[in-house]
């Protein structure tokens, strides 16, 4: 056996050096934790399910919660209505999304400020009417108005349409105004008959203006089983069972962003859908006040939804981060190996057509 100059044998040196390496980053590293710990770990959490290429991978339910228990997903509901509008184009009902909204409401040609009847359709859906927001501390005030739709419109213009995003619920809300008059039904019925009768389920009844038009942005109640199935919709581009449920382009259109968020730039925004990155993978997601989500890695084939306390926002005490954390690291690392990029058919709809 070789022994150095200072006496000591090389191969032992080499085993404790090894070896403390080896300890000093077990130390360091993280405590090691499952997705059902880190999820419990989360007390504003009730529901998380993941979907990989249509199979159930992953659920969690807080206690008291559970797959078919209705969640106030809040303004995620916006991205509903917006894939509502989709469909009336699509069923010729809207003429388009460069349609002018002064057809359904003409009383904007006699507006003093004459921007008014010039926004279209598809300012409405990326939150750039120009209108002044009615969310935020402008929100009390809106919906104690008598009534929801006139206030809305009625609101300043701080921006020339189709410019700068200016997020607000009466602007989603507009849209359920049209989609009540482009359909001559209320839009809780044509929400279930164009899309929850082909997804399975039946919408329930949600909060109504003083003129009985279904509030268009908010108070939406869905399970976590019914967000995923809108989810698996979108990330079907459309598609349900061989059914084409929403035009494959409108899909495509939703998440290809348009404009992005004053408050954060990393997040975008397209028809009613947000769009950021997430560890390198771009998702697509509805989302809600307090943490209601939709997600759609479509290049993963996957569907992440979560539902949260409807009391607090999602980013009191760090939650949000919380949470797209415990999705970067316990769940995109485990089907990130089996990227795919689906073949597209060709696009046998334009949004713009008439």
């Amino acid at each position: 056996m070789r022994v150095t100059a200072n006496g000591m044998l090389k191969p032992v040196v080499l085993l404790l050096a090894l070896v403390a390496a080896v300890t000093c980053l077990s130390a360091q590293a993280p405590p090691v934790t499952t997705a059902h710990q880190a999820a419990s770990a989360l007390p504003q959490l009730h529901s998380l399910v993941v979907t990989h290429r249509g199979e159930t991978t992953f659920e969690y339910y807080a206690k008291g919660y559970s797959a078919t228990r209705q969640a106030n997903i809040k303004s995620a509901a916006k991205s509903i209505i917006a894939a509502l509008v989709g469909i009336a184009i699509q069923k010729k009902l809207i003429a388009g999304v460069d349609e002018p909204i002064v057809r359904w409401f003409p009383e904007l040609r006699k507006d003093s400020d004459q921007r008014k009847a010039t926004i279209t359709i598809e300012n409405l859906l990326t939150m750039r009417s120009g209108l002044q927001s009615t969310s935020g501390g402008d929100y009390g005030p809106w919906v104690r108005s008598r009534n929801w739709v006139r206030y809305a419109l009625e609101r300043p213009m701080v921006s020339d349409p189709g410019t700068s995003m200016e997020y607000s619920t009466g602007t989603s809300h507009i849209l359920s105004a049209i989609l009540t008059r482009a359909t001559r039904k209320t839009t809780h019925q044509f929400a279930n008959e164009a899309l929850g009768k082909a997804l399975g389920f039946q919408f329930a009844t949600w909060t109504r203006d003083p003129q009985g038009i279904y509030f268009g942005g908010n108070e939406m109640s869905m399970t976590p089983r019914q967000m995923t199935a809108v989810g698996e919709l979108w990330r079907n581009e459309g598609r349900v069972r061989g059914q084409q449920v929403v035009p494959a382009q409108w899909v495509e259109e939703s998440c290809k962003p348009v404009t992005r968020s004053r408050w954060d730039p990393d997040r975008e925004y397209g028809y009613g859908w947000w769009i950021q990155d997430f560890d390198g993978h771009r998702a697509c997601f509805a989302w809600g006040f307090g943490g209601q989500y939709i997600f759609v890695f479509d290049r993963l084939d996957l569907v992440i939804v979560v539902t949260s306390a409807t009391d607090v926002s999602d980013e009191r005490r760090g939650y949000r981060r919380q949470l797209f954390d415990l999705i970067e690291r316990h769940v995109l690392p485990r089907v990130a190996s089996s990227f795919r990029l689906p073949a597209k058919e060709p696009r046998v709809f334009s949004p713009r057509a008439g």
